[in-house]
């Protein structure tokens, strides 16, 4: 029979209660200590950790306060807050228990013992530390991702006066938790700006939950969001929790929020009006505390006027409205992004002393950029990667614009196959490879889509 990993420390004052528990303790775990001193708790602590500790609360001839026990109790928590106590006592007083567990232990169990009560108490009390420990390595690892996301290098570049003023906002709404709604094309930064936002509030040690509302599905909506319990429906094998439950102390970032369908968009509102959510397949509601920000490059208010938004979720999620610029209206920005983009990319891709020259620059501002910030990304991106070492060449810089105002010429000759790739290539190229987009441009599924970007081998 394999042992439990736990290591077990047993504190008493009576040679035969440490021998008898180390004998049918070391049966079942890993390691078991005895210490019949109970002033040398605090060096054994410092020397060596322990997963649980089995404390004696009666250690003075006579005595039967419990007092030494319960002073010991807290000693060892003050050198350990997380360490798992069970104390025992001769005198099964239900007060002291509950004193006992007042201060901090973890379970009870009376002299003589019986061996199949203290396993299980033994048992519990290892299951209990594991769990304790790794909720907290769950917790520091968060921490240090949350850091990592939050670093200064997460920030919007560019100093034009159009980004100035989108500064300006976020510094202003960042030391609120009032709802931010930030519009702007594909590309534009949204996502970036809203991990700004976040990194500038008083929740910036909390969670950053980023969802794409683009692409969840209407059957999985309420999971998504809202979570579910084990056995809801088919694929439900254990509960799960939502975003919104997982954001809950941080940010929501609800990106692509005007692709949402006006059922779901009830639903959504529903949840932001009372802040409590009810997870699929439970009647327990349960109370969330989120900072929202949302973002679309989709006309709101078009939509609004038009039927096919809610004018009150509008108005729930636009308490304070950013409008990022395109890159088109901030030229002067282009060079600083450029030199960013440049400098990360170099430095990925081991090439050393690449410069942005005259000419690259020229031939960078000369373009309209359609695709916004990322489209400039993935082109200095390929560049580095194309370039000879040390020199970055204008040839380096590839640069297709789409025409946005040109029906498709089609040939005379041409077949039906070559006009459907045409039409499909636009639609990628203007949306930027966002398959959701360019689906509904074409008047077609996401699905029919990829089977199309298949079968022409885009």
């Amino acid at each position: 029979m394999s042992k439990i990993p736990c290591r077990l420390l047993i504190v008493d004052d009576q040679e035969d209660i440490l021998t008898a528990g180390r004998i049918f303790l070391k049966q079942h775990f890993s390691l078991v200590r005895t210490e019949i001193n109970p002033q040398r708790l605090p060096e054994l602590l410092q020397k060596e950790p322990y997963d649980v500790i089995l404390l004696d609360m009666n250690y003075t001839a006579g005595a039967t306060s419990s007092r030494e026990g319960l002073d010991l109790l807290q000693r060892i928590l003050e050198v350990d807050p997380q360490a798992v106590v069970v104390m025992m006592t001769a005198y099964g007083d239900i007060d002291l228990a509950v004193q006992a567990l007042k201060l901090g232990a973890t379970d009870f169990v009376v002299k003589p013992w019986h061996n199949e009560k203290l396993l299980a108490t033994m048992t519990s009390a290892c299951k209990l530390r594991q769990s304790t420990s790794e909720v907290q390595h769950l917790r520091t690892k968060q921490q240090h991702l949350n850091q990592t996301l939050n670093e200064p290098g997460v920030e919007l570049v560019g100093s034009s006066p159009a980004m100035q003023r989108v500064y300006q906002t976020l510094e202003k709404v960042a030391a609120t938790d009032a709802n931010v709604l930030i519009l702007g094309e594909n590309g534009t930064g949204k996502e970036v700006a809203a991990r700004l936002l976040h990194r500038l509030s008083h929740r910036a040690k909390e969670v950053f939950i980023p969802v794409d509302l683009g692409a969840v599905t209407e059957s999985l909506f309420e999971s998504e969001l809202f979570g579910h319990v084990k056995g809801s429906f088919t694929d439900a094998k254990e509960d799960r929790a939502g975003r919104f439950e997982v954001a809950s102390g941080g940010t929501l970032f609800l990106d692509e929020i005007g692709n949402l369908n006006l059922p779901l968009q009830a639903k959504l509102l529903t949840a932001l009006q009372s802040r409590v959510i009810t997870p699929v397949g439970s009647n327990r509601p349960r109370p969330v505390n989120i900072r929202l920000v949302s973002a679309t490059n989709m006309p709101l208010y078009e939509m609004v006027k038009q039927g096919r938004f809610r004018q009150d979720l509008l108005y729930r999620i636009n308490t304070v409205e950013i409008q990022l610029p395109p890159l088109r209206e901030r030229k002067e920005d282009i060079q600083p992004l450029a030199e960013h983009f440049l400098a990360n990319f170099s430095k990925k891709y081991q090439k050393q002393n690449l410069r942005l020259e005259k000419p690259v620059l020229q031939k960078l501002l000369g373009y309209s950029w359609p695709g916004n910030i990322r489209e400039l990304e993935h082109t200095i991106e390929r560049a580095v990667i194309m370039s000879e070492p040390g020199h970055l060449h204008p040839a380096d810089v590839y640069l297709a614009e789409p025409s946005n105002h040109t029906a498709v010429t089609i040939e005379t000759e041409a077949t039906l196959g070559n006009v459907e790739k045409t039409l499909v290539q636009q639609a990628l190229l203007k949306h930027n490879g966002n398959i959701t987009h360019a689906s509904k441009e074409l008047g077609i599924t996401r699905t029919a889509l990829y089977r199309r970007i298949e079968k022409h081998g885009l």
